[in-house]
């Protein structure tokens, strides 16, 4: 379980709420430039390095997941980046969870023995994904 400690006092709410307020407001600004250029036209966002190898990251489809995502078209987003749209549930959940804490001027220590599995985990998963995606069997994974 984690361990909650308080903050030091020194720190004001408004201090405390600045780099939540910050990433907050450029994931929307982000978020609404998608909506409005639509990253499914060849190079409107550039040119992807490991596209132009032939490959697709983990992270290829993201952009076009979220535009779909604003034009509420889950099954489309699914089909841009699958691993996105099922991992937006657990990072919103973190953001809300760091926004709540800095209000309320707690911090969370996971606990050591526990950080180096979930990380271990989530490469694993990205390896994982990023070879499926790439193999014409699980073409339906590629963006």
């Amino acid at each position: 379980m984690a361990q909650i400690a308080a903050l030091a006092p020194a720190a004001q709410r408004w201090q405390r709420m600045l780099a939540p307020a910050i990433t907050i407001g450029g994931l929307g600004a982000a978020t609404v430039a998608l909506h409005f250029r639509d990253p499914h036209a060849s190079g409107s966002w550039g040119l992807c390095p490991s596209a132009m190898l032939g490959i697709s990251c983990p992270g290829c489809g993201g952009l076009r997941a979220v535009n779909d995502l604003t034009n509420l078209q889950l099954v489309d987003a699914a089909s841009s980046n699958l691993l996105f749209v099922l991992a937006l549930p657990l990072i919103l959940f973190a953001l809300v969870r760091w926004v709540t804490d800095q209000w309320r001027g707690t911090t969370r220590t996971p606990p050591a023995w526990a950080v180096g599995p979930v990380a271990t985990g989530v490469v694993a998963l990205l390896v994982v994904f990023t070879v499926l995606r790439n193999l014409p069997q699980f073409s339906w994974l590629a963006p």
